[in-house]
């Protein structure tokens, strides 16, 4: 068991996202300082594997909540379960969130209503309903999961670029009505970043997936928790995405889209990545493929079939 932080013993962190990538990597870091964790993700059993690795490895309270954040009434059945549990939740990390490639004229009507309601909706509505208890309390801190997308018009990943420029704008909006409160809200900017996004946005071939260097989820992971410990508004994650913001700035929305758009082509190269090198994002993938193979019974089913909408089990603490 390592070393930890009691400082925190008795607050609770609210983390969707939680079995992978960003999300994965701040639950350890929330849960070595002390804190007392509920997550949230689609996969009851991925989820229940990351619960049980965190508390064995930190000894603090893990309560895994399995939730599909593309439903409408997710959100609402998150905050009402804590309620109930008689939990408050001093930080809340809206993680979760999916893109599409692929020209706008060809995806899928559905798919893109769903990235609306997972990155936009379920995103405001979490944050509306502890926003709200956090002010009464006096205290709390939100960190929401914008990205570099959302500085930049983004062809072939429109729909993902247009909500993170959402996520961004409603932070600060955010931030700012908070000042008086006690209660501060960070955004984190990460660039490319080396998780499971790409395979389930069907992103893997192109040249920023196949050709360019990504991030670590655990960099990016530890920028975004030390700027929301400090209370700071925003923070942008690694010079290189430092840069590529103050480029997209400088250069305009029309010279910038069309950067972007070299990016989220094709990719020509043969024997560039191929899968994540994130331990986690490759178990959650492992997990994603073996759920929608056991519902389908067909191993080539697309990447997007729902491969676990139901409650799922329990098991807090």
């Amino acid at each position: 068991m390592e070393k930890m932080n009691t400082t925190n013993r008795n607050d609770y962190v609210l983390l969707t996202g939680a079995t992978s990538g960003i999300g994965y990597e701040l639950a350890k870091l929330f849960a070595a300082d002390g804190f007392h964790l509920i997550l949230v993700a689609r996969n009851a059993e991925r989820l229940q594997e990351v619960a049980d690795e965190l508390k064995t490895r930190y000894s603090v309270e893990v309560t895994p909540l399995s939730k599909d954040l593309f439903l409408p009434s997710a959100a609402r059945e998150i905050y009402d379960f804590t309620k109930r549990m008689g939990i408050e939740v001093s930080v809340l990390v809206n993680d979760a969130g999916q893109g599409q490639w692929g020209p706008f004229v060809e995806t899928e009507l559905q798919r893109d209503l769903d990235i609306i309601q997972l990155n936009i909706s379920s995103l405001v509505s979490l944050t509306k309903l502890y926003l709200r208890d956090m002010v009464a309390m006096g205290r709390g801190k939100i960190l929401q999961l914008g990205s570099e997308a959302g500085t930049t018009p983004v062809p072939l990943l429109s729909v993902y670029a247009a909500t993170k420029a959402f996520v961004l704008s409603f932070s600060a909006a955010l931030a700012n009505e908070m000042k008086d409160k006690n209660v501060t809200v960070t955004v984190l900017l990460p660039g490319a970043t080396d998780t499971d996004f790409f395979h389930k946005a069907e992103q893997e071939d192109t040249v920023i997936y196949k050709e360019e260097k990504l991030s670590s989820p655990e960099e990016v992971a530890l920028d975004g928790y030390q700027a929301l410990m400090k209370g700071e508004n925003k923070i942008i994650s690694g010079a290189k995405t430092k840069y590529h913001v103050w480029m997209a700035d400088f250069v305009g929305a029309k010279m910038s889209a069309e950067n972007m758009r070299k990016k989220m082509e094709p990719s020509r190269e043969a024997d560039g990545r191929d899968e994540s090198a994130h331990e986690a994002s490759r178990k959650e993938r492992a997990a994603i493929r073996e759920k929608t193979n056991a519902l389908s019974g067909d191993s080539s089913i697309g990447n997007q079939a729902p491969y676990d909408d139901s409650p799922g089990e329990i098991k807090p603490f």
